[in-house]
């Protein structure tokens, strides 16, 4: 299906573009959106018509978006979430646990205008990108953590999950007998059973 873009869509063009995009991309989002409007001569003759007013109204969201992006470009958001030994979260950090952390935060951000391609699902700090307006785009970090001590050193660039496996190599030692032969299991010292006698 032919497509005017009323407004710019990442990867497919900018305003007063005539796309072809599938049928389902149109009727299922641009459409019900207002981002389109289908590529016929009434419509071409009607985008034509109000082609400055469309794109006046444009310029001003995105002076607004670029107002706003000010306050929140990189940003560093903390998370306290519970998480096993490795580091994998009981759950996950979706765009709306994002947009509630902000929004605590001070600043009003829609779900659907975060850009998270996959959820978080490990502990770490994570770069999350915003998207206040097709044309600006602006990356905040996440840090996830356990506790507020593991916040802060994942702030300042310590891999805490590495740090931990490295401390629990460390702490394990086996018992070593150079007179033990192969096999045997070791007893207790004759000087123990004399005590307890």
């Amino acid at each position: 299906m032919d497509v005017i873009l009323l407004e710019r869509v990442e990867k497919l063009g900018a305003i007063g573009d005539v796309v072809s995009v599938k049928n389902g991309f149109a009727r299922n989002y641009l459409l019900p959106n207002k981002k389109a409007l289908r590529a016929n001569d009434a419509n071409k003759k009607v985008f034509e018509a109000n082609r400055a007013q469309i794109e006046a109204d444009n310029a001003s969201r995105r002076a607004d978006a670029e107002k706003a992006s000010k306050g929140i470009d990189g940003k560093t958001l903390r998370l306290i979430r519970q998480a096993s030994n490795t580091g994998q979260l009981y759950g996950s950090v979706s765009a709306r646990d994002v947009a509630e952390l902000l929004a605590e935060d001070g600043t009003k951000v829609a779900k659907n205008q975060i850009v998270l391609d996959k959820p978080i699902k490990a502990i770490g700090v994570t770069s999350v990108k915003i998207a206040l307006h097709p044309e600006v785009s602006v990356s905040i970090k996440v840090n996830v953590a356990r506790s507020p001590e593991e916040a802060e050193l994942q702030a300042q660039g310590v891999d805490v999950m590495a740090q931990m496996f490295e401390r629990d190599e460390a702490g394990f030692t086996e018992a070593y007998d150079p007179n033990a032969e192969p096999g045997e299991i070791a007893t207790e010292a004759p000087a123990d059973r004399a005590d307890e006698a």
